[in-house]
């Protein structure tokens, strides 16, 4: 079975034109048509977070979002929110608490594609390494103590540059961080910041950054992609 995956930080739908424009989120979303997103920043960052994309469009297009939330108009939880395909059905939805002083966050899902179950994880980790690396702890340690062991894909803003070095060296054993390139600043990417991380039983065909002439202007990250394959 061989996937595609995608992560983004869609910068709460503003581009780098300073215009909110979620019809462009999606349009760059149906350029990428991968089965599963991670996104990041998807709801206002002040009083009831209300979700900048429209489930209905996001259904009509042939995604759902994974109801983190039920109790609120975020999409996600802390702006995280997970993506699969409308005919995928999910379970074992939770919300990971991760030791920081920002609203930040994890969400997990497992989804069941093709007749097999994979185990999601969508972050957006700290600004400061310290903290990064305890989060990753946290998430890695969540995985260890969860029911069942599925192949898992973990993707993200990770606010980290280097990439085996600081909070990265945490992912050792059966973890491969996948190498999909710079995606930040959206203007001249220098930065790796966003991340896909799969456990052993997947193997990483190919990856890249998703350059297009909306993803340019659509938010300060350009979206990371990777096909894998279950082995």
């Amino acid at each position: 079975m061989t996937l595609r995956v995608a992560s983004w930080n869609i910068h709460k739908g503003v581009g780098i034109d300073r215009r909110r424009d979620t019809a462009r989120i999606l349009a760059v979303l149906k350029e990428i048509d991968a089965d599963v997103f991670a996104l990041q920043e998807v709801d206002k960052r002040f009083g009831r977070r209300e979700a900048i994309l429209s489930e209905a469009a996001l259904e009509e297009a042939g995604w759902k979002p994974v109801d983190c939330n039920p109790d609120s108009p975020s999409m996600g939880w802390h702006g995280n929110a997970i993506l699969v395909r409308t005919h995928c059905p999910t379970a074992n939805v939770h919300n990971v608490e991760l030791p920081t002083l920002e609203p930040r966050g994890a969400v997990r899902v497992d989804c069941v594609i093709r007749g097999h179950v994979m185990r999601v994880i969508g972050m957006h980790l700290d600004l400061s390494g310290l903290r990064r690396r305890k989060q990753i702890r946290t998430v890695l340690n969540h995985l260890a103590d969860s029911d069942g062991d599925p192949p898992a894909v973990l993707m993200g803003d990770f606010n980290q540059w280097g990439d085996r070095s600081g909070a990265m060296q945490e992912f050792e054993g059966p973890w491969h961080v996948c190498q999909t390139g710079p995606s930040f600043p959206t203007r001249r990417p220098i930065a790796c910041l966003d991340r896909i991380v799969v456990s052993h039983e997947w193997a990483c065909r190919s990856t890249h950054v998703h350059l297009s002439e909306l993803s340019a202007k659509a938010s300060d990250h350009l979206p990371i992609v990777a096909e894998i394959e279950l082995r």
